[in-house]
């Protein structure tokens, strides 16, 4: 058995789809997913979502959030609070919204259905029974349909970053004896564990090397594309600044609606 090589990239883990999945598509700000609200009388505005930040007039909305968190795609980390968790939630969210702004530039081909349906049904193993994914999906206003449509977009940033990316990327034998010499044989060591030979484990470490490196270059690109657009995250908005946009339903009859909205006429 291969002794257990550390990868500590954050975004491409080799056979997982990662958590960074942005869950929103065109079409879905319109219907943002549904919120326990309190009956509310005829008329009265009822608050259905929030704006979190804009990217280059691209709202990322609550709902947008609630969705990662919900469908587990997201875990907070040990001690981490609620209100830290959520807002590296968001800045993931509009990280992930930059990258996708810049890779519809390019109009890449549909990944391969197959494996859209792989990423699917990771995600639909996180539940327990089909019954608790569809509840779960219904939570955040998607279907399945959807669900792939958000899976084959997080799938386009894959072919953007091997096509784009991955030729920066160069792994030389100096750098897998380095690895070998002071990382993967403390480890074992450290946990008692006899350390492999270097010609069973070269091609891991190369591989592990190769996926650290890919996540620092899509980390310096995601930067680049953050300081050319205009973000706005109103998180970091100073005391007293406006409140961020609210999406509101009106309550009640179309006719009786539209008159209190001022788009009637007595």
């Amino acid at each position: 058995m291969r002794p257990p090589i550390r990868n500590n990239s954050r975004l491409f883990r080799p056979g997982l789809l990662p958590v960074l999945l942005i869950l929103a598509v065109p079409g879905a700000a319109q219907k943002p997913a549904p919120t326990a609200t309190a009956p509310a009388a005829p008329g009265k505005p009822v608050l259905k979502d929030r704006v979190l930040a804009v990217v280059d007039e691209d709202p990322v909305l609550a709902s947008d959030a609630e969705r990662v968190i919900k469908l587990g795609l997201e875990q907070p980390n040990p001690g981490e609070a609620d209100a830290q968790f959520r807002r590296r939630v968001l800045n993931a969210l509009v990280e992930e919204r930059l990258r996708f702004h810049e890779i519809d530039r390019f109009g890449f081909e549909q990944v391969p259905v197959d494996e859209i349906e792989k990423n699917v049904a990771k995600i639909r193993a996180r539940f327990p029974d089909d019954a608790a994914f569809q509840k779960a999906l219904r939570e955040v206003g998607l279907d399945v349909k959807k669900l792939r449509q958000l899976v084959a977009r997080q799938l386009l940033v894959f072919t953007y970053v091997d096509e784009r990316l991955g030729p920066r990327v160069f792994v030389g034998l100096d750098d897998i004896n380095r690895y070998y010499r002071t990382v993967l044989t403390p480890e074992m060591q450290r946990q008692g564990k006899a350390v492999p030979p270097l010609e069973d484990v070269r091609e891991d470490i190369r591989e592990v090397l190769k996926q650290q490196r890919l996540t620092q270059e899509v980390e310096k690109w995601t930067q680049e594309l953050r300081d050319k657009a205009d973000v706005v995250v109103y998180a970091d908005q100073p005391a007293g600044a406006p409140l961020p946009p609210v999406v509101k339903r009106i309550e009640g009859k179309p006719a009786e609606a539209k008159k209190k909205a001022g788009g009637g006429k007595p």
